[in-house]
């Protein structure tokens, strides 16, 4: 039923993604690389192809270990300059199919779906692929109602998928948890999505089942990324409104740039002027236009943007490969248009000599944001430096002993398994020893409040009321049927172990320490309680005759 009101139509937003785009690139600068392809990154496996895959190879791998898998694996140097600057001239061709474009990182690129299906009609989406179109250049493209959801059905399957309007939510709840990870674009840590599988969370629909607060309290801030991804959230705009400020830099220099070394040095100089107007007004950079105008009288812009703010590096790195492929474009034109007048009989001084160079070079953000300072020294986006100058200041007010940093220390249980050493100290090696009637994973996320602790002493009874204890043969009573302690009581609804181990055995007899326990048996135990929609689950310890709480899962 309408309401008088006009309808605004949803916002269409498609994903152009290159697979392995590094290797494709590679292939481009040298066309004889063909087969299984490798590209290495400090010893390891930073990209592989389908050919590479299908022996075996996965990223990550030490090189040594998967040339012994895939022996003819062609093996290529990481080039990150290479990458940037030959997919600029890529997403470029999509300036003549679409207004609205955003280059995510080197292979992967977003346009505004909607309004070049106004302009362009049904076949949009084919002019955009054609557009992109090279030899030896292969592209794949999702369409969908959100930036994140178009970046996932861009890579499904290898294949793209277009998901219908107002469809996202269903379509994201079949996919696999392990999509947050595959696109750094998204911006999710792989060791947030590795806790997720722990836990048993192999769709991206169970982990939009659980409740947001839930899910930010134990994963903090990634958390509430991912529960926005996978519920669907309304996203930005792609290349939205620019806003004007003062923020902007240019550089004329004195001689047009043609040169990609002149180019890299006017970049890295620009990028530290930008950065420097950007620590003074107290912000920083999370989409940047690049604009340059040439001697031709052509003026060229792209924007470009990160999930984390821009650093001067990165700045810099992004200004470098779009100038180098502008300048190589330009050069290719030139080439060719010296050849066209050769072909039509006119003499090469005929041809305009001046080569194509850059006169004029600006930087602009066009999106901002206040720096998140906990963030930065806690999160994804710390810098060590940061962290490290923050530290050292408290260290030298209580002193080294009181920052303390923990490291994966071998045990059974969960308080032998973590350690702490003064910050900056070195960790000792974990080793790969094993240890015999160790809790199998996932670990507990938070510890109990130890065996001395009055909320720690519970009951644990069977079907008939009668109390389920650990026998001397290692093994339960009578099967768990509830738990409780004071006001509490949870159904046990399910439970592994028990797990028992002899520590301190070399200790005396009468030398018993109430904190680290000799004899123990531990026990992974689920309950529900009548009142509550979601189940508990705990870590218990069996200890002289008493179980324990310790520790607890969230």
């Amino acid at each position: 039923m309408s309401d008088g009101q006009p309808r605004i139509a949803a916002p269409r937003i498609a994903a152009l993604w290159f697979p392995d785009w590094p290797i494709q690139a590679a292939q481009i600068e040298d066309s004889s690389l063909t087969g299984a392809i490798i590209v290495v990154r400090h010893h390891h496996v930073d990209v592989c192809n389908r050919a590479a895959r299908a022996a075996g190879v996965k990223r990550g791998m030490r090189l040594r270990q998967a040339q012994a898998i895939c022996s003819e694996a062609t093996v290529v140097e990481a080039n990150e300059d290479r990458d940037g600057a030959l997919f600029a001239v890529i997403a470029s061709s999509l300036d003549d199919v679409a207004s609205s474009v955003e280059v995510l990182r080197p292979g992967l690129v977003i346009v505004d779906a909607g309004a070049a299906e106004r302009f362009h009609g049904a076949k949009a989406m084919e002019m955009l692929i054609d557009s992109v179109a090279r030899q030896g250049v292969d592209t794949t493209v999702g369409v969908a109602d959100e930036i994140a959801t178009a970046i996932i059905a861009a890579r499904d399957q290898e294949t793209g998928h277009v998901v219908a309007r107002g469809a996202s939510e269903d379509y994201l709840s079949m996919q696999p948890v392990s999509v947050l990870s595959a696109e750094t674009a998204l911006g999710i840590p792989h060791e947030l999505v590795q806790q997720f599988q722990q836990l048993g969370l192999r769709r991206l629909g169970d982990v939009a089942n659980l409740p947001l607060r839930q899910v930010v309290n134990r994963f903090g801030p990634p958390g509430a990324r991912v529960h926005d991804i996978v519920t669907a959230r309304a996203d930005r705009k792609v290349a939205p409104e620019e806003v004007r400020s003062d923020l902007s830099v240019a550089v004329i220099p004195a001689d047009p740039i043609a040169r990609v070394d002149s180019a890299a040095f006017a970049a890295r100089q620009l990028a530290a002027k930008l950065h420097e107007k950007l620590a003074a007004a107290g912000v920083v950079c999370l989409r940047l236009k690049i604009r340059a105008e040439f001697n031709r009288g052509q003026a060229l812009e792209r924007i470009w943007r990160t999930r984390e703010a821009l650093s001067e590096d990165a700045t810099a790195d992004r200004v470098r490969w779009q100038l180098d492929g502008w300048l190589t474009a330009a050069r290719a034109a030139d080439a060719g248009a010296a050849d066209a007048g050769a072909a039509d009989g006119h003499p090469a001084d005929d041809v305009e000599s001046e080569g194509a160079g850059i006169i004029e070079l600006s930087l602009e953000p066009m999106e901002t944001s206040a720096p998140d300072f906990i963030g930065q020294l806690w999160g994804s986006g710390s810098s060590d430096e940061h962290v490290k100058r923050a530290i050292s200041r408290v260290q030298s007010t209580l002193g080294t002993d009181k920052v303390l940093q923990p490291w994966a220390a071998g045990g059974r249980g969960v308080a032998e398994r973590v350690d702490f050493v003064p910050y900056g100290d070195e960790t000792p090696q974990k080793g790969d020893k094993l240890w015999p009637g160790q809790i199998p994973g996932p670990l507990p996320a938070r510890r109990g409040g130890g065996p001395q602790h009055p909320a720690s002493r519970i009951r644990l009874i069977d079907a008939t009321a009668k109390d389920v204890v650990v026998t001397a043969e290692a093994v339960l009573s009578s099967v768990p049927y509830a738990i409780g302690w004071g006001k509490h009581r949870y159904k046990v609804v399910g439970w592994a172990g028990p797990w028992p181990v002899d520590t301190f055995w070399w200790q005396p007899q009468n030398a018993e320490d109430p904190e680290n326990p000799r004899r123990v048996a531990r026990l992974q135990l689920v309950g529900k309680a009548e009142n509550e929609p979601y189940e508990r689950a705990w870590l218990l310890q069996w200890v002289a005759g008493q179980w324990r709480v310790e520790a607890t899962y969230s």
